[in-house]
């Protein structure tokens, strides 16, 4: 027995979807801003790498147009293409922003080691450069809170991915602060210390984001007790004797289950209807990221 999925065109969830293009956008104007400030006080004060944080800054401008349509994808209904729906597209695109933090990383990684190599090289910076990214970090941790606090409610891995990789860029302005400041100082090598320690963190929580949506597109099932609540959520409705092959998977925030249920054989196909919906009701009340629950009913059973 299983309900079937409508088809449509428009947003699944109307207000998650504009949350969602709301944060984003709000990401897109805070980082525009913080771009154009970059670069004219990088240039002005003489430092470099404030001017390379600008770069780092303008990526996220094109992660989240990213994010935007990926967003916009993944919210539409079931269609005639997509039975299941279209939550891979986020999915597919907190992978893709998985790679960037990793790709960010790495690359913060390099930079700070051609830093060590050349300590002698660096220009002296202005003051300016100090005040652009304290403000600069300020925005982008201030933009981070903002962000995962949303894509935590709306349970969307790649909002949370989004919100990490504004994170990202805060670290990379620490990194410019603490560099800057250490150039001040009469320290040159601080920054470069820091970008290492930096650029790990970025690379490890980038990898995390990616290795999670890899095991989502290969169907991996959800943990062990999230399994049994689910288990056991099926087991104490009335007129279920037992259960067996139930697997589930996940879609982005949402949860698909499917279950063979035992039933009293000498029972009429009604009756046996009704303790199915009466199950599946059930689930979806008690397990609110399940959006589709498939039974299969069995007069024995046939494991």
């Amino acid at each position: 027995m299983a309900t079937s999925i409508p088809t449509s065109n428009g947003p699944v969830d109307p207000e998650r979807f504009r949350e969602g293009q709301r944060i984003t956008w709000v990401s897109v104007v805070v980082n525009v801003v913080l771009t154009v400030m970059q670069v004219v006080i990088g240039f002005a004060a003489n430092s470099m790498a404030l001017v390379a944080d600008a770069m780092h800054t303008l990526s996220d401008i094109v992660s989240d147009a990213f994010v935007l349509w990926a967003n916009h994808k993944g919210s539409q209904g079931a269609d005639e293409e997509h039975p299941y729906g279209h939550g891979r597209f986020e999915t597919a695109a907190s992978l893709v922003l998985g790679l960037l933090l990793t790709i960010t990383g790495a690359g913060i990684l390099l930079s700070a080691a051609g830093r060590l190599q050349n300590l002698g090289a660096l220009p002296p910076v202005g003051i300016a450069a100090m005040w652009a990214a304290i403000i600069t970090l300020i925005g982008k941790e201030g933009l981070f809170r903002y962000m995962l606090k949303v894509a935590r409610r709306l349970r969307s891995p790649m909002l949370i991915s989004n919100a990490w990789h504004a994170r990202a860029d805060a670290l990379s302005s620490l990194v410019v602060a603490a560099g800057v400041g250490g150039a001040l100082l009469g320290f040159a090598f601080a920054d470069a210390v820091a970008a290492i320690v930096v650029g790990a963190m970025i690379v490890k929580a980038g990898l995390g984001f990616a290795w999670e949506a890899m095991r989502e597109l290969i169907d991996t099932g959800l943990p062990a007790e999230e399994v049994a609540a689910i288990r056991q959520t099926l087991l104490a409705t009335p007129g279920v004797e037992d259960l067996h092959e139930l697997r589930t998977r996940r879609m982005a925030h949402r949860v698909f289950v499917d279950v063979h249920l035992q039933v009293d054989g000498d029972i009429s196909v009604r009756e046996g209807h009704e303790i199915s919906e009466v199950a599946r009701k059930r689930v979806l009340a008690a397990h609110p990221e399940v959006v589709e629950v498939l039974i299969h009913l069995d007069a024995e059973n046939d494991s």
